[in-house]
Order: structure tokens, then sequence, then C-alpha cells
């Protein structure tokens, strides 16, 4: 089998290093894109023509371009420190974080999608959405989502306590690979 192509969704979190290091030890020396999307802020601007601050915002909205290069080639550096080949890639779209990563992937022909996951459950996840759930349910792409370490300790002490959620056998959802087979 030839090594994968694989596209790494990075935002310079410990969830997002730990995957990294996951994945890299899944398949050392596989050829990684790491992603960092961003929602740059002209969409957020359109209604400011001609207002001074405009002006402002555009300027913050450069720095926050150069912040967000700069994280994907930091993660990119990891990445080869890990022992794959590693090249940054900065999303700049006013899609949410999962619909740039599928977006991404589809654009730069992929194998797998790879991202860390927070852990967030229950209202949490309701208000503030979950990522790795969207990417899971609209990737065309086969999907691995790694769980930080924080979330898999909380979760490996659970099921020594004998939660019932945690006990039931079912495999937690970002563990899943996923394809567009399920």
């Amino acid at each position: 089998m030839s090594t994968p192509r694989l596209l790494i969704a990075y935002d310079g979190s410990p969830n997002a290093h730990s995957a990294m290091q996951t994945v890299a030890g899944l398949f050392p020396g596989a050829t990684a894109v790491l992603l960092y999307a961003r929602q740059p802020m002209e969409g957020f601007a359109a209604h400011l023509e001609g207002h001074p601050a405009l002006e402002q915002l555009q300027g913050l909205d450069a720095a926050a371009l150069d912040v967000s290069e700069r994280i994907a080639s930091d993660g990119a550096q990891v990445a080869r420190d890990l022992g794959l080949v590693a090249e940054p890639h900065v999303s700049s779209t006013m899609a949410t974080a999962a619909e740039a990563i599928v977006e991404a992937a589809e654009e730069l022909d992929v194998d797998l999608i790879v991202l860390g996951s927070r852990g967030r459950r229950g209202l949490r996840a309701t208000l503030l959405g979950s990522t790795s759930a969207s990417v899971l349910h609209h990737a065309t792409r086969p999907t691995l989502v790694i769980p930080s370490d924080a979330v898999a300790l909380a979760r490996r002490t659970s099921r020594a306590a004998g939660s019932p959620a945690a006990s039931d056998g079912r495999v937690p959802s970002e563990v899943r690979v996923a394809s567009d087979a399920g």
C-alpha cells in the first residue's frame, strides 16, 4: 500500500498536537497537509463600507492572516519533526471550520482527514457545535477523529468507575473511522 496523503486539521491547540502525534505513529513518513481554517474579517466588514473603522479592521485581518500562516507553518514543522512530509495550508473562507476542512480535503485530493476532538458533549456541544462531528457527517473522504489525551483519560477513568454511558461497549464516535460508505 502506498503512503497516504493526509489532511490534518491544525489550530495549534494541544488537542491538534496530540492528534498529529498519534497519526504520525500510525502513518510514519506519510505526506500531510497541515490545514489552519480561518474566517477572514472582510465578510464581517461588508456593512462598514466608507466607515473609518474599515481600514483598522483590514489591518487586523492582515495581522490575523499572518498569525494563521505562522500557526500552519509551525504545525508543519512539528509534523516534519515527527517524521511526516508536511506542508502548511491556510484556508481563508467564510465557511465554518468543518466546511473548510471538508472543502480542502476535496480540493487537495487527500486520502484521509485527521482531526482532534475536544470531547464536547451535551449542552456544550449543542451550543458550541462540534467540528469533528460535522466533518464526520459531511466528509466524502475517510476521516479519523482522535480524542485529546485529556478526553481519552477521562473516558478511561469513567469506564473504570463503571459509568453506564461508558460501559455499554460502544466505541465513542470520536474514535471511529468514517468514510462515505457509512
